[in-house]
């Protein structure tokens, strides 16, 4: 099977705060609106660029930070096909 698809690159230590904003936490319970805002503290244009089936290639410590749970679902919701990194945190 071939995957395709344009990757996006981050840095060490995106945290959870990067991936679902502390100041929309109010959407907590609109994950689809949540998603719309994924990612664009650490890349405010990537919410707009981001198509199905796109890649995050992050650094070491992906997902670190307070426990956002949401932060996994919401990375998915945006059309984000996988998640690669050098290292993942032990609560991402």
């Amino acid at each position: 099977m071939l995957i395709k698809g344009k990757a996006h690159k981050f840095g060490d230590g995106i945290s959870t705060d990067h991936i679902a904003p502390g100041r929309l936490f109010h959407l907590r319970s609109n994950l689809p609106e949540l998603a719309k805002h994924v990612l664009e503290d650490a890349d405010p244009e990537f919410p707009n660029k981001v198509q199905p089936g796109d890649f995050v290639v992050g650094g070491k410590n992906f997902g670190q930070g307070s426990s956002r749970e949401h932060a996994p679902t919401i990375i998915k919701l945006s059309g984000v096909g996988a998640v690669m990194a050098k290292s993942f945190a032990r609560i991402f």
